[in-house]
């Protein structure tokens, strides 16, 4: 057994490696033509008038080269830079000889304008062009990408920064923008293919007879291995593309091609750092540097310090640094820990921090099985395949310290949703996790930032109290690769969910799969409820852990159908994306 589990490891990181060609197993993109060499990440655009083409290339990552699909001829794609209170028109030429698309991550813009094909607007044909054009409303850290088939995954994303219209809030001497993405030169659709085939295809991180007869240490007891395997769980099942064929990149440089940021000493330094990785959640942190936290999502909270954060797809931060005379490595390790991004922030050109080594992985536990949130014990075996095909259990009530009053809200929380093959567990017990780091971050021995520590600069803005819950699980079967919302794939029509105008709701959003989902909800900010009342920060997208869940408080302000959806974009081709419908100004509720 030893021996085909090394064989077949040794044949994944060959194929992952480049080193099987066109082997059938992981076939090369057919097209062979030569579109030419991107450049990685230069360039900015700005003004009111823009122009991006999209266009197919190749894209070279530590000497091999593969097919991509990138805008103006880099990746990622050119900085934006735009002004807050003005209007900007961009005409986007599309040369591929399919559809494509750009979302305005983040932006609150006319949903005509949102590019969703499908939801929003019909898409951007093959040889076609199309002009967006919206007013800026708000300034801070955004990106742009695709929403089109799996182009994301192969270069079409890039960063998008707006000047606010006055003094900017967060004072800095130099600023980086810093975009994380993973790269694959394996076809996405193939990559998608083996996880549909295999569960778990790409983790090689899973404990073998041979770690047993090594003497190994096991993070797991006996009785948490053994309800594991009685559910068909893998406690190593973290990510579901890995290292094994993923490079991960800084600015579209691998770890050897050692992107560097420059600084002068004593520089109070601005890092606006983007996760635009398909599949990857990172860890990030500066060993020997410490990091001010001063916004996320584009919006300013108020500054704390933290030596570590887990950013999911498609979240931002802003960290200020005060860097001493030395290099220093800024490492984002990815979540399973199978691998890592790495630059360089140094004085001058030439210097370089050593890279730090990989951690232990992390394992998941009862607690992400959301069948132990008090640290004793007490597992649920109502949560196992076949013995609880029934309606869920409500969710938790709010606690009045949390809420301050929404206790009278009208509860419309589901209390069940069907369940079949693509559902393979419930949380019983879900747990509100804002206060956790994230998987594997706990006993770091450093400080690790968690969503409670985030708190807004001002009061927000409405200070209704939501009139009603929704809860939505997130469900999934993670042998199958199966994703989905209360149980509905996007593919199976599901009723949208719908909110009157200006209405204000609490989103519950309860993870009942064994995997992080960093959820976006398209058009709208929500307030996370983390204790700390009318200063409740604002996001665009929030992680969601295992077993747990998160309230958000949502004003539907913005008339229009909207995206809501698992930002790990394999998660989202599968199913794991709904409509959410706010009712037009005309009031017609279709």
């Amino acid at each position: 057994m030893n021996d085909l589990n090394l064989s077949r490891r040794g044949l994944l990181r060959g194929a992952a490696l480049g080193g099987l060609g066109m082997s059938p197993l992981f076939p090369a993109w057919a097209k062979t033509v030569s579109h030419g060499l991107v450049a990685k990440g230069s360039g900015t655009l700005s003004g009111t008038d823009i122009r991006l083409t999209v266009a197919e290339r190749e894209f070279a990552v530590d000497g091999r080269i593969g097919h991509a699909v990138a805008l103006n001829g880099t990746i990622p794609a050119p900085l934006v830079r735009l002004r807050e209170g003005e209007t900007v028109r961009i005409a986007v030429d599309n040369r591929l000889d399919e559809d494509t698309s750009i979302h305005w991550h983040g932006l609150i813009v006319p949903f005509q304008m949102d590019g969703v094909p499908g939801v929003s607007f019909p898409g951007i044909k093959a040889r076609s062009t199309f002009t967006y054009e919206f007013p800026l409303r708000q300034a801070g850290t955004y990106w742009y990408h695709s929403h089109s088939g799996l182009q994301e995954q192969i270069g079409h994303y890039g960063p998008l920064i707006i000047d606010p219209a006055g003094p900017d809030p967060i004072a800095s001497d130099r600023e980086h923008v810093i975009v994380l993405s993973d790269w694959t030169f394996l076809h996405p659709h193939r990559v998608f293919e083996r996880m549909k085939q295999e569960g778990g295809f790409f983790n090689r991180q899973k404990r073998t007879l041979a770690d047993r007869l090594r003497g190994k240490p096991d993070p797991m007891t006996a009785e948490e291995r053994d309800m594991f395997a009685r559910m068909r769980m893998d406690p190593t099942d973290i990510s579901d593309v890995t290292e094994a064929a993923y490079r991960f990149l800084v600015n579209g440089h691998s770890p050897a091609e050692n992107w560097t940021g420059l600084f002068r000493v004593g520089e109070r330094v601005r890092l606006r750092i983007i996760n635009a990785a398909t599949q990857t959640i990172f860890n990030l942190r500066i060993p020997g540097l410490r990091m001010t936290v001063v916004a996320t999502d584009g919006i300013p909270v108020r500054p704390v310090s933290v030596d570590e954060f887990q950013i999911g797809n498609a979240e931002t931060y802003d960290v200020i640094v005060t860097p001493e005379d030395r290099a220093y490595a800024l490492v984002a390790e990815t979540i399973d820990r199978s691998g890592m991004a790495v630059a360089t922030l140094a004085p001058r050109q030439g210097l370089r921090a050593p890279r730090p080594p990989l951690r232990a992985r992390p394992t998941l536990g009862m607690r992400d099985m959301g069948m132990d949130h008090g640290g004793g014990g007490g597992m649920d075996h109502a949560a196992m395949p076949g013995m609880n095909h029934g309606p869920t259990s409500p969710a938790a009530p709010v606690t009045p310290a949390m809420d301050h009053g929404a206790m009278d809200m009208r509860d419309e929380s589901k209390v069940g949703f069907p369940v079949g093959v693509g559902v393979d567990m419930i949380a019983p017990m879900p747990a509100d996790r804002t206060g956790d780091p994230g998987i594997g971050l706990d006993d770091v021995g450093h400080k690790v930032l968690s969503y409670r520590d985030l708190v807004a600069l001002a009061p927000r803005a409405d200070r209704r109290v939501p009139t009603r819950r929704i809860d939505i699980h997130l469900t999934g079967n993670m042998e199958r690769f199966m994703w989905s919302m209360d149980g509905a794939q996007l593919s199976e029509n599901p009723e949208p969910y719908r909110f009157a105008r200006n209405e204000r709701v609490r989103l519950r959003l309860i993870n009942d799969t064994m995997m992080t989902h960093p959820m976006h909800l398209h058009g709208h900010f929500f307030e996370i409820v983390n204790g700390h009342g009318d200063l409740q920060p604002l996001k665009h997208t929030v992680r969601v852990l295992p077993g747990g869940f998160v309230d958000l408080d949502l004003t539907a302000d913005a008339p229009g159908d909207w995206a809501f959806h698992c930002h790990l974009l394999y998660h989202m081709h599968a199913g794991m994306m709904r409509v959410v419908k706010v009712r037009p100004l005309d009031g017609d509720a279709a």
